[in-house]
């Protein structure tokens, strides 16, 4: 079978960022196995002939309905699939899937029939909401970015805000580049659920979520984009980290230097 790229520019463009992203969550070691999830909404970029195509498995439940998502279409991560994997060989680690008239199940389209993320009815519960509010993200990820991990056994870090600010205050750049800092959502069960539910409300005020003891979930305009926000963030949490390694608390900028940068870059808060 040929592959949906071929002649299709467009989308191999947004394909190609999936595994590079892939790659890069692979290479910080935040991917370990077959963990972390990306699922990106390639409606706006399908073709008539690449809608026309037979579906290549058996229609498949979501196991939940959501009523915005009828004929979308998304890659998605093959479950059991690694990241190290998917970064090489994109179309072979995932699979595009379009969303029956239902809204309830989907079958697999391209290129091969390998099953999406176990955690599909969360990601897609996302989109659907995204779509819901007339958003223009179409990417989720979700990966375990060590030291925002770490952070997240801290009790005293899981209090509305506390981390971002934390995160904010390590360099300038963080609030720069994730101005609506960090929700927090407490554990839950991987791949629950009340674990949506609840991610699906801190996104309503921020575009990065931290599952403790677990792992982050973003969106984002693509898959780049939900990923620059995780990696600053990220990067912040280590300056922290490496600064308590080396005996002492950190400084950060205090309130009057980040409310000095937000009124010059027009930031939130």
């Amino acid at each position: 079978m040929e592959s949906i790229l071929k002649n299709r520019p467009t989308l191999t463009i947004e394909i190609n960022k999936v595994a590079e992203v892939a790659g890069y969550l692979w290479q910080n070691g935040w991917a370990e196995r077959n963990g972390g999830n990306i699922t990106v909404n390639i409606t706006n970029i399908m073709d008539d002939a690449i809608k026309a195509l037979p579906a290549i498995s058996e229609v498949k439940p979501i196991g939940i309905t959501l009523q915005h998502l009828k004929n979308t279409y998304f890659y998605c991560k093959g479950t059991g699939k690694r990241m190290r994997d998917l970064a090489r060989q994109p179309m072979e680690n995932g699979s595009v899937i379009k969303i029956l008239d239902d809204c309830a199940h989907y079958v697999i389209i391209a290129d091969n029939p390998v099953n999406p993320t176990s955690e599909l009815p969360s990601h897609l519960a996302v989109h659907n909401h995204l779509i819901e509010i007339g958003s223009p993200y179409k990417a989720t990820v979700h990966t375990h970015p060590i030291e925002l991990v770490a952070m997240s056994h801290n009790k005293k870090f899981l209090q509305k805000d506390v981390l971002t600010n934390i995160l904010w205050s390590m360099i300038p750049e963080t609030k720069a580049f994730c101005p609506l800092g960090l929700g927090i959502v407490p554990y839950e069960l991987p791949g629950s659920s009340k674990l949506a539910e609840e991610t699906l409300k801190q996104l309503e005020e921020y575009d990065v979520v931290l599952w403790e003891k677990h792992g982050v979930f973003a969106k984002g305009l693509d898959v780049m984009d939900a990923f620059d926000q995780i990696d600053v963030l990220s990067k912040s949490a280590k300056i922290y980290l490496d600064a308590k390694c080396m005996g002492f608390e950190p400084d950060g900028m205090t309130e009057e230097q980040m409310k000095e940068m937000s009124i010059a870059f027009h930031l939130p808060k």
